[in-house]
């Protein structure tokens, strides 16, 4: 087929994800999409997927995702007419071990806080389900029925066939060989055949897509692997539709396959094939059998299932699988530019995932933004860090390993340590700080006492630095601490029209006088909240944005896509210019008071206030705002400067008994006193009058903003859900999020978020209660309520004020 010389939307790469996503492109949008593949369809990884199909993830928006795929791979055949390989055989999660049993039942929580049906099994019940097992060693399994398998090029062929009904237009051998640019956007795409000009483009180019997106200046942090598995002889007594297996403890996965078993596993030695370019010809291609790499998992396997020492080998498929830095795939608007969308790095899920992640994405390729909670694969939430190709290959090979391994909680990387340090990282390290890592910065997440080894110690319950958290966290609540956050994401709008840019952008009024600073809302068009802020106007013509480390390029993104065009305003990232030090606690303005010659008093420094304050000889952006419920302010000094007045602050404390303070207090403390935190408690899925939050939107204003209008429709009618906290009387029980909210006994939604209060000393929860016809405050309290934590039923009390209020001497439990 020749190619046109335009097309509205180009899809570039023809694996199941590029078909996908132009099968939704044309199905469900009707739009103009030419896809391009460099060879043949499914010729990169596809074709040598193992095509295991299962759908629980840890977020609730992916596991629709996952969920949507199945629906799709059922009925696919009917409309296609090309079978899809699909059957629901169900997946038992095997565990050996107390630890992970304990996983299997948070995960059994979790899929029934997600609408799932997954149940725990024994081992007899295992050996009834799959004979050929060895069962000895097992404490039991998960098991999840509507989990299967399926063709991976079957049904790329089915989705590319409903692509071309449906209007679309999909050429092979086509090789994409650069992009004509203007400015940050595409406006053709040139090929080894011509220039098609374009409206939009999608790289969904698999292990190509990073050299794609570098053509465009878009990074797209991939690793390919090595990832290997076997298909064996026909085994006797082997049930067609066996279900599939993941047997994390011994890293390994089966699956039938032609009345044999594919057989492969996710070693904790990975092999990285190249930080360079993968060569545009590496199409149907494999490595060669690396049995001495691949024994390990042939040794796992035998014990297992033992008739495998006397089965023999069909095949060994040794194949590239693209991965990520942190185990997830990556979707969105690529950041560097205005009209590259991506849709790559699938982890060796691509098959589970490639009929929901293109629906997805062809969705958020029309809209402009992401049709529902899509933050763990946004492609902005990766940083310039990102662009370092030995960094990603090393983090990459480390979460590649970690892929099977028991998932405990607050459990942090080892690899890739060190990248981004504080001024303060040796200072902090000789108070025996725990660091943890966030987008590559160090951060001080507890400090060990004098007799206990600064490091974590891992487990399913309480973890070895719980007490020293208290101590941290009571320090804060009765005197106080200073936290090292200099890794917060720091921008400056600037410009003529900068107040006028972000009244409109905020769902806050921020265009205040000059020292003011407001707490606000991003919303997108569904009124879902988008960015978590603070803004502080420090001139006529100057704003200070300060938002979480994490969501840094998430944010300032938003941001920036949205300044409108007409107006005079400029988004800066200053991240790197400013320390950050948060002075919080009861006797924080004593300390402040004592280092500087400004006045901190309430009435000469309100509230919600931003000041240029002198510490140690250097000028600070003081702003009194807290995270943590009590007095305090968020000092923002010159990077260099921030030693000087850290040091100030901690020579005035130590007649206070002021310490460092890390971050897991922190979370203790946001909790007890209700603060939300963005991409768990809220999210572009949630409103703020589900949150909340309805004092921080302007409705009352006749200031227009980004999500007005379905704000004034969510103001105007009755929620389909409150978010509220809950609180258990047992300290031992551990809150980490998803537990299930049960009602009266029936079923009311899920925690978002969990932890410990230490001043009201029980666990915490917040979670939004749900019912169909709507939910008043009424309502909530007017029931009586459970958790489901690790499939026990344990009673809670429900809370729609804060825990801790110490304006008014508050303290519920």
């Amino acid at each position: 087929m020749a190619i046109p010389d335009r097309a509205e939307i180009i899809v570039i790469g023809g694996g199941i994800i590029g078909c996908s996503t132009a099968y939704h492109l044309a199905r469900d949008h009707k739009a103009d999409v030419l896809l391009l593949e460099q060879g043949k369809l499914t010729g990169g990884s596809t074709w040598h997927a193992a095509g295991l199909v299962g759908q629980l993830r840890s977020s609730a928006s992916i596991t629709q995702v996952l969920k949507y795929s199945v629906d799709l791979y059922k009925q696919l055949a009917d409309e296609t007419g090309l079978e899809t390989g699909w059957k629901m055989t169900g997946c038992l999660r095997l565990a050996t071990n107390e630890d992970r049993w304990t996983e299997y039942k948070r995960l059994a929580t979790t899929a029934q806080s997600f609408g799932m049906d997954m149940e725990l099994v024994s081992p007899s019940e295992i050996k009834a389900m799959w004979p050929l097992m060895d069962v000895s060693d097992l404490v039991g399994a998960s098991w999840l029925p509507t989990d299967g398998q399926a063709s991976p090029s079957d049904i790329t062929q089915s989705l590319a066939k409903g692509a071309r009904m449906h209007g679309a237009k999909l050429v092979e051998g086509v090789r994409v060989t650069g992009f004509v640019m203007d400015g940050g956007r595409i406006t053709a795409v040139e090929t080894n055949q011509g220039t098609i000009a374009c409206e939009t483009v999608v790289n969904c180019g698999g292990q190509w897509a990073r050299q794609i997106g570098a053509m465009a200046g878009i990074n797209v942090p991939l690793q390919p692997v090595k990832h290997q598995y076997i298909i064996t002889e026909a085994i006797d007594a082997l049930s067609t539709d066996a279900a599939t297996i993941r047997d994390p403890d011994r890293f390994t996965y089966f699956k039938e396959e032609v009345g044999g078993l594919v057989l492969g596993g996710y070693e904790h030695n990975p092999i990285a094939w190249t930080t360079g370019d993968v060569p545009d010809d590496f199409e149907f291609q494999l490595f060669d059998d690396d049995w001495d790499h691949f024994e390990q998992h042939l040794e796992h396997a035998v014990a297992r299932i033992p008739v495998l020492a006397q089965t023999g080998v069909k095949q060994m498929i040794n194949g590239p699988e693209s991965f990520t830095p942190d185990g997830n795939f990556i979707l969105g608007s690529a950041p560097e530019c205005s009209n590259m969308y991506v849709g790559a790095g699938f982890n060796a899920f691509g098959i589970a995932s490639g009929g929901g992640a293109g629906w997805v994405l062809a969705q958020w390729v029309v809209d402009g933004e992401a049709p529902m909670d899509l933050w763990v694969v946004d492609i902005r939430r990766f940083t310039d860090l990102h662009e370092d190709r030995d960094w990603v290959c090393e983090r990459t090979l480390e979460a590649y390993g970690k892929h099977y391994t028991i998932g405990f909680p607050h459990e942090e990387h080892e690899s890739g340590r060190g990248r981004i340090v504080s001024p303060l990282y040796d200072r902090l390290k000789d108070h025996r700080a725990v660091f943890g890592a966030k987008l590559g910065w160090e951060r001080p997440n507890w400090f060990a006492p004098e007799g206990m080894e600064p490091a974590d110690v891992y487990s399913m319950g309480r973890q070895n630095w719980f007490e020293a958290v208290g101590e941290e966290h009571r320090l804060v609540r009765e005197a106080a601490g200073i936290f090292d956050q200099s890794s917060f994401a720091k921008y400056e709008v600037s410009g003529a029209d900068a107040a006028a840019a972000l009244d409109w952008i905020c769902a806050n009024r921020v265009a205040k006088p000059v020292g003011r600073l407001t707490y606000t809302q991003l919303l997108n068009s569904r009124g879902g909240i988008e960015c978590d802020l603070t803004v502080a106007r420090l001139a006529e013509d100057l704003f200070y944005v300060v938002t979480g480390t994490g969501f840094r390029v998430h944010d300032g993104a938003w941001i920036s896509d949205h300044i409108p065009a007409e107006l005079d305003a400029v988004l800066t990232d200053v991240t790197e210019a400013f320390g950050t030090l948060s002075l919080m606690g009861p006797c924080s303005r004593d300390v402040l008071q004592a280092v500087t010659f400004d006045d901190c008093s309430n009435e000469g420094f309100p509230f919600a206030h931003v000041r240029e304050i002198t510490i140690a000889g250097h000028t600070v952006r003081a702003l009194r705002i807290t995270y943590c419920g009590e007095l305090g302010w968020e000092l923002h000094v010159p990077l260099a400067a921030t030693g000087d007045v850290f040091d100030a602050l901690m020579e005035e404390g130590k007649n206070h008994g002021v310490r460092p303070v890390g971050y897991r207090a922190l979370e203790a403390l946001r909790l007890e006193k209700g603060y939300r935190a963005w991409s768990s408690d809220i999210t572009p899925n949630d409103n703020p009058f589900e949150a909340g939050l309805s004092w921080a939107v302007k409705l009352k204003s006749e200031i227009p903003f980004m999500g007005q209008a379905a704000a004034e429709k969510a103001a105007n009618s009755v929620p389909k859900k409150l978010l509220a906290g809950f609180t258990v009387d047992n300290p031992d029980i551990v809150l980490l999020g998803r537990e299930t909210i049960l009602r009266n006994g029936e079923f009311a939604g899920y925690l978002t978020s969990g932890g410990y209060g230490y001043t009201v000393g029980k666990p915490i929860g917040y979670g939004y209660v749900r019912a169909a016809d709507g939910v008043t405050e009424d309502y909530v309290r007017a029931g009586s309520y459970e958790l489901v934590v690790a499939q026990e039923k344990v009673p809670a009390q429900v809370h729609l004020e804060p825990l801790y209020d110490p304006e008014n001497l508050r303290v519920k439990a």
